[in-house]
């Protein structure tokens, strides 16, 4: 049984595949997101901007102690500022970083100690957090931090905690839908249905105790950003 998994982002996109999947195997969704989510299979949920790593940091607490404890955390929240770095607005940058990689480490800190003795993390980086590209370094800077704090974490954590990082290519979300047309995928684009990489999640929280998945690259096979 997966237990209690805590997903981050997980009123939409890939949070939301997420969800269900757990769901389909008998887990119990609990979700911190900014927005309410529609889906009848969130076990709870608690309302959070994860750019306040405080108020992340007392949402998790506060949704562990409803639902007694958590078994697992999977980090899907998201969001980007695509742009020249000179012509991105400060505050949309910084709080690229603040969610992507400050809020996730946010809420690991605090679902630790509710792990430590069997539980597991998996965080979602990005190709982009292994391959850099122009008008993105707000992305990239968080993506290649949340690589690099996963693989810390996995270090640290051997042996107690399950530690797991993602590397999703593209998905076809509403990821892009507020960006000017050139950040946009084309329509023909080689994109992943979010479902395919909640499945290669699963498999990470399923693994047996003693059988660490380290690292996932989930990619359509004609993706442009892998390799």
């Amino acid at each position: 049984m997966l237990g209690q998994v805590l997903v981050t982002g997980g009123a939409s996109g890939l949070g939301a595949a997420v969800v269900r999947a757990v769901h389909e195997l008998g887990g119990k969704p609990l979700v911190l997101d900014k927005a309410a989510p529609s889906s009848p299979e969130v076990a709870d949920f608690e309302s959070v901007d994860l750019s306040d790593t405080r108020a992340a940091e007392r949402a998790v607490k506060a949704i562990a102690e409803r639902n007694g404890g958590l078994r697992a955390v999977v980090t899907a929240a998201g969001t980007d500022a695509c742009g020249r770095l000179e012509d991105v607005p400060g505050p949309d940058w910084d709080r690229v970083v603040l969610v992507n990689l400050l809020g996730t480490a946010a809420v690991v800190r605090a679902a630790l100690p509710l792990l430590d003795g069997g539980g597991r993390v998996v965080t979602i980086a990005s190709t982009l957090g292994i391959k850099a590209v122009s008008d993105a370094t707000a992305y990239c800077a968080s993506k290649f931090g949340v690589v690099g704090f996963t693989r810390a974490l996995a270090a640290e954590t051997a042996g107690r905690v399950g530690v797991t990082l993602v590397i999703p290519g593209g998905m076809r979300t509403h990821f892009f839908d507020d960006r000017e047309e050139q950040y946009r995928p084309p329509d023909d684009s080689k994109l992943n249905p979010p479902e395919r990489v909640a499945d290669a999640i699963v498999f990470a929280l399923r693994q047996p105790e003693g059988c660490e998945v380290r690292e996932l690259v989930v990619a359509h096979a004609e993706e442009g950003s892998w390799p």
